[in-house]
């Protein structure tokens, strides 16, 4: 396990099992996160990014550093909330890094997950040090965002490969997808 002080580090835990949701509180508390807040469903997350982005003193968390969802969740799942947070225009910050907890790992899902954004996917049932190794990655390897017309989220990209030719992903202040601003 990575020596990080997550002691300043504050998560939002979404999940609708109560077994479930106080195991993962409980794995975060071992790993020293300083502040957890957990909701049943993603609606209620919604809720309460809002809250914390309008009035951080009444939702009693400064900031959102992280939130870990369960997919499978009644009325709003983990993807609806994934796409509300990278996706939505009341969306106060579209770059919180987003960890997907599920019990169904098939490939369709995790490509799924990955298509609308996800940091990191994690099936069920898990451990201590799983938990710990995506949040590490997370932190530890932060990667870069994509806006494109049919996506937003980290750059799905793993590995850097080596490309033949120009590489026409950096911007430079000639690029027309940068407006530069004079003060």
């Amino acid at each position: 396990m990575n020596n990080i002080d997550l002691s300043r580090v504050s998560v939002v835990v979404v999940e609708d099992s109560q077994f479930i949701r106080s195991l993962i509180v409980n794995c975060l508390r071992v790993l020293g996160v300083g502040s957890i807040k957990s909701v049943d469903d993603g609606s209620q997350a919604i809720e309460f990014i809002k809250q914390v982005f309008d009035d951080p003193m009444k939702a009693g968390m400064m900031s959102i550093d992280m939130i870990i969802s369960d997919w499978e969740m009644s009325p709003v799942n983990g993807m609806i909330l994934l796409r509300w947070i990278r996706r939505h225009k009341e969306s106060p910050d579209r770059f919180i890094p987003f960890l997907m907890l599920t019990g169904y790992s098939e490939p369709k899902r995790v490509h799924d997950a990955r298509a609308m954004g996800v940091n990191e996917f994690m099936s069920k049932p898990f451990t201590v040090n799983a938990l710990a190794d995506k949040m590490f990655s997370i932190i530890n390897k932060p990667r870069q965002y994509v806006h494109t017309s049919s996506y937003f989220g980290p750059d799905r990209r793993r590995q850097a490969i080596p490309i033949k030719g120009e590489d026409r992903r950096k911007f430079t202040y000639d690029s027309p997808e940068v407006e530069v601003v004079n003060g």
